[in-house]
């Protein structure tokens, strides 16, 4: 399986030097940028955006994709100012060099799709022309958690791509075939990790996601490894009330769970 793959490697450490490291040291090509330097991504300005291009392309990598958090929103935060950030963050995306921002579909709001469909609606003008590709990631305690209300999305707005995560789709109980059977027209990319019923993440293969089978049956080119394999810095914050467990696959610091991730998917895509 020939697959470029990007990851997420605030995960191994949340200095850029470290994680520039962390993703040479695993022949991982690109980032896809979440927090660096103390900052996450949504917070970053254009200058910012120029310095990190510069040392990531100093050292042979670029970035994939902004590992945004918009749309990690409840129901009744203010939107007005998380839109504004949102068109800052399309113009740090032109700095970076990459056309895809990640987002997700608002907390609290499983039974709310009108709320939902005129958010993601006021997203999508607002990159409209930008060239820039929205992708939707489903996600626990999100309106697109379980894969019907992912593919409502991606047939209400066809202009929003799909990034599949299996072990999201396991914490939501939802089958992951079943859900690739539905969504696999509208994916961009994949989120690699992996879980248990019970929660636990765990490395790629391991779980109950069925990672072997849905790469054999994905037809784009990049992978996202996600690790989740330890608690990190900013993980409860990313999560919100939904926190992942740590699984049985524990490792002593975040640069070993971060290879071990990487390893895990490497083993998978070789056979």
């Amino acid at each position: 399986m020939g697959f470029r793959l990007a990851a997420f490697a605030d995960e191994a450490s949340p200095a850029l030097d470290e994680q520039i490291k962390a993703l040479k040291d695993n022949g991982i090509s690109m980032l896809e940028i979440r927090n660096f330097d103390g900052k996450n991504i949504a917070e970053a300005t254009k200058e910012d955006a120029r310095e990190v291009r510069k040392r990531l392309e100093d050292e042979g990598l670029s970035v994939w994709s902004l590992g945004s958090p918009y749309g990690k929103i409840t129901s009744t935060d203010d939107f007005e100012a998380h839109l504004d950030n949102f068109k800052r963050s399309i113009e740090v995306c032109f700095e970076l060099n990459t056309k895809h921002i990640r987002l997700f579909s608002f907390y609290d709001a499983q039974d709310k799709f009108d709320l939902v469909a005129e958010r993601l609606g006021r997203f999508i003008e607002a990159a409209k022309g930008s060239g820039i590709i929205l992708c939707h990631e489903n996600e626990k305690g999100i309106y697109g958690d379980i894969a019907s209300r992912c593919l409502k999305i991606h047939e209400t707005f066809p202009e929003i791509k799909a990034i599949f995560d299996p072990a999201n789709f396991v914490q939501s109980g939802q089958d992951t075939k079943e859900a690739w059977e539905l969504l696999a027209p509208y994916v961009e990319y994949m989120h690699i990790k992996d879980a248990l019923s019970d929660g636990s993440v765990v490395p790629a293969g391991k779980g109950e996601g069925n990672l072997p089978y849905l790469l054999s049956q994905y037809k784009g080119d990049v992978l996202t490894i996600e690790p989740h394999l330890t608690v990190f810095d900013g993980l409860s914050s990313l999560e919100g009330s939904s926190k992942s467990k740590v699984g049985v696959y524990e490792y002593p610091d975040s640069f070993t769970a971060f290879k071990a991730a990487a390893d895990a998917l490497k083993k998978i895509i070789s056979r």
